[in-house]
């Protein structure tokens, strides 16, 4: 790895913040590369607080895997940085505490991740989004690797700023949201089952996790009549 590539990376994405562009000026294989990580993933807050994936490698699944993970589990870094709006870091994931993760911990070593740092987009008090890494290999972020990851969430942030909002509920001339799918099978599902939208994605989420089932696999279930789901009794 280059540091001068990792500079070249930084200097030419703040010219494009400055000229409005959005992130999807920013490749997500080198910038994970560059930093010395396996996967990299950016998700936005809601207003609502939820997180959508909205940034991540679309040649590599790694990142956006372990980020429905943690979406259908309820639970893992991503969400305890969104929590917080403070870096979350764990070296080890095949040794972290029982507690703090119990259902993401041993589905993310599965999918042979083993450190995982995150870090929140903070617009004063506020958290725009979450930049989070992964890498294959567990041990420490030594302190380089964390100050060029937090560059990189600074330069992002600015990146985000210029995502045009109609893109962020559309996909239209900007990033696409990854669980846009997802959304349109809770709609389906609140009106067949005339509950909430939180509701239906409650039971959207329930059926990956007892079925085993990648959570976008069960949206596209739903939407296209191969799945339905009844009313508890």
């Amino acid at each position: 790895m280059s540091n001068g590539e990792l500079t070249d990376l930084l200097d030419g994405l703040r010219q494009a913040a400055r000229t409005g562009s959005d992130l999807s000026a920013a490749p997500a294989a080198d910038a994970a590369r560059l930093l010395r990580l396996d996967a990299l993933t950016l998700a936005l807050r809601s207003r609502r607080g939820a997180l959508e994936l909205l940034w991540a490698d679309p040649a590599d699944p790694l990142g956006p895997v372990l980020d429905d993970l943690q979406y259908t589990l309820g639970e893992g870094p991503t969400l305890d940085a969104a929590t917080t709006g403070g870096t979350v870091t764990e070296t080890d994931l095949s040794a972290a505490p029982a507690g703090r993760w119990p259902l993401f911990t041993p589905a993310a070593c599965d999918l042979t991740a083993r450190a995982v740092i995150a870090e929140p987009l903070r617009l004063g008090v506020a958290t725009a989004g979450i930049l989070t890494g992964y890498r294959t290999t567990p041990g420490p972020f030594p302190t380089g690797q964390r100050q060029d990851f937090t560059r990189f969430a600074r330069i992002a942030l600015d990146l985000l700023l210029h995502t045009p909002p109609l893109s962020l509920t559309t996909g239209s001339d900007g990033p696409d949201l990854h669980r846009a799918p997802v959304h349109q099978a809770a709609g389906i599902l609140s009106v067949h089952l005339d509950v909430s939208i939180d509701e239906a994605l409650l039971r959207l989420r329930a059926h990956a996790w007892r079925y085993d089932l990648p959570l976008l696999h069960v949206a596209r279930a739903l939407i296209t009549g191969r799945l339905h789901l009844d009313p508890d009794p």
